[in-house]
């Protein structure tokens, strides 16, 4: 019994690491995005605004950029289960939003992506987690 428990127990532990989330793969996730946004110290908005400083911000409010009314007037503040959500499926989160991607539907792909956006603070500097 004891060894059945400590067994269960290691399972556990290695489905948590592999759920964990990884900033080096997510910066290859990234690499999809990027054909619409940036991020960085020298990161511009382009088709899409920028992303630093993204987890903690609200929608719709980067300076210079010209957001669809839907995303202005959502009321979201980027937390990283929303944006988990809304990257699953912008048009659903965001009905009217300009951003035209199908969505990321992989867990472990968001969380990583995640991992890597939450890297940088608002001026694009890599921040320590």
């Amino acid at each position: 019994m004891r060894s059945l428990v400590l067994s269960a127990a290691i399972l556990l532990v290695g489905i948590a690491q592999a759920q964990a989330q990884d900033a080096a793969a997510g910066e290859k996730v990234f690499a999809q995005c990027r054909a619409c946004h940036q991020v960085g110290p020298t990161a511009k908005n382009a088709v899409g605004p920028h992303l630093n400083g993204l987890i903690g911000r609200k929608a719709g409010t980067v300076e210079g950029y010209n957001y669809s009314p839907a995303n202005k007037n959502s009321g979201l503040t980027w937390d990283e289960a929303t944006f988990a959500e809304y990257i699953k499926n912008p048009k659903a989160k965001i009905p009217g939003t300009k951003m035209i991607y199908a969505g990321l539907k992989d867990e472990k792909r968001i969380a990583d992506l995640i991992a890597y956006l939450k890297q940088f603070d608002a001026q694009g500097q890599k921040v320590t987690q």
